[in-house]
C-alpha cells in the first residue's frame, strides 16, 4: 500500500479521536481499510507460500496448507 494512503488513515484515526468524522469521512477511511487489509492478507499468503519446514535431517517441506 502506497505510503501516502497509509498517512491518510492514520489523519483520520487522529481525527476521529478529536471529533466525529464525516460521512465522506468515514466512507474514506472504510475504502483505506479495506485496500489495507487485502494488501495484508496478500502479503501474508505470499510470504506463507514461500514457508519450508526443515526436518532435522535436513528434508525442506512445503508449509502445508490449513485442511490438507
Amino acid at each position: 500500500m502506497e505510503k501516502n494512503k497509509i498517512q491518510r488513515i492514520n489523519e483520520l484515526a487522529h481525527l476521529s479521536k478529536e471529533r466525529e468524522l464525516t460521512p465522506e469521512e468515514l466512507q474514506e477511511r472504510d475504502v483505506l481499510r479495506k485496500e489495507y487489509i487485502e494488501d495484508f492478507r496478500k502479503a501474508t499468503i505470499a510470504t506463507l507460500e514461500n514457508t519450508y519446514i526443515v526436518t532435522p535431517n535436513g528434508e525442506k517441506h512445503k508449509l502445508p496448507k490449513k485442511g490438507s
